[in-house]
């Protein structure tokens, strides 16, 4: 049984619609877009998160074809490829670039420097050096900015309310995020405030999983946090069948990974980041200066609950915590 309630609340400030008749720009041009997505291409760009860009740009009244292009690029958790993709956005001289992982967005700079850069997600973009501050980011970028590393105590919460009298936490991350030291950082806060024992496995590539897994069991972790990174995305079935192999209650920060069957999420809409974005491109397009536009952080977040999972962990999930709940899977 699906219950699902949709709360349509934009991201920062709420998107404009305009008529395309009011555009401040060059009649007749058509805008290049680049696009770099760290996962897989998804087998429909309009129902995926990277189509709320799509979505975005077509309520600002910009219709694909006519006034902008797409150039898409899938990265497929391989990092190599960033720095490949950089460079063909750069010799194709896009307007602007969208990026869709914390790790394409340095290549990118480097490749461009004057190319305006739009982060559809990232974490912690001021310590990661993307930007001098959130306010005002200066440089070629700017964007929307995850708070996930500033969910895990309401995560934590959430996880202990799911799962009573638990006092060792494992946490599966990669240290090829660049976001890695400041989330790594907000976690351990978040565990020692809570009383908990954190045990980390760091896992690189989709090989790791299986030695991150043993990792955490050695451990003695009784739960499970996930970072949210590409890799992960890209391999969200088999790490939410690793954590139910391992007796793992997890908790995520996307919907996503509990509808692949992890046990929870508490955190931001993919989707909406990216149809924020498109705001932002708007912006730059009637002559913004990226450096200039202040970097948004959400104010809506999502609690979503898989009760076939949580039987197959033999967990029964409190009746108060499944009302609370956006959306109950199962």
């Amino acid at each position: 049984m699906n219950y699902r309630r949709n709360f349509m609340v934009a991201l920062g400030a709420s998107a404009v619609i305009m008529p395309l008749q009011s555009f401040a720009q060059p009649q007749g041009k058509i805008w290049r877009i680049g696009f770099i997505s760290g996962v897989a291409r998804p087998l429909s760009l309009e129902s995926s998160f990277q189509g709320g860009f799509l979505q975005g740009m077509r309520d600002l009244g910009y219709a694909e074809g006519r006034n902008f292009v797409m150039e898409w690029r899938f990265a497929e958790a391989k990092p190599e490829r960033y720095v490949e993709f950089a460079a063909e956005l750069a010799r194709l001289k896009v307007d602007v670039v969208v990026t869709g992982a914390p790790q394409a967005v340095r290549p990118m700079q480097l490749a461009a420097p004057l190319i305006p850069i739009v982060m559809g997600i990232s974490t912690d973009p001021v310590g990661s050096g993307f930007a001098a501050s959130l306010a005002h980011p200066g440089g070629n970028i700017t964007g929307v900015a995850s708070s996930l590393d500033d969910t895990s105590p309401k995560q934590l919460e959430l996880l202990a309310a799911a799962v009573p009298n638990i006092s060792r936490l494992g946490m599966l991350a990669t240290t090829l995020s660049p976001s890695y030291d400041a989330v790594l950082k907000r976690i351990r806060a978040s565990t020692q405030q809570a009383k908990l024992t954190l045990v980390t496995a760091d896992a690189r590539s989709a090989d790791d999983f299986a030695t991150a897994f043993a990792t955490l069991s050695k451990g003695r972790a009784q739960a499970l946090l996930v970072m949210s990174d590409v890799l992960f995305n890209l391999n969200r079935e088999k790490i939410a069948a690793l954590a139910i192999k391992h007796k793992l209650p997890s908790m995520f920060g996307v919907r996503e990974y509990v509808e692949a069957g992890g046990l929870m999420s508490y955190g931001e809409s993919f989707r909406e980041f990216f149809r924020r974005a498109a705001s932002y491109v708007d912006k730059i397009i009637k002559g913004a200066k990226p450096g200039d536009l202040p970097i948004e952080q959400p104010n809506r977040f999502y609690l979503t609950i898989n009760k076939k999972t949580a039987k197959a962990l033999a967990i029964k999930i409190p009746e108060s915590l499944l009302l609370r709940a956006d959306e109950v899977i199962g």
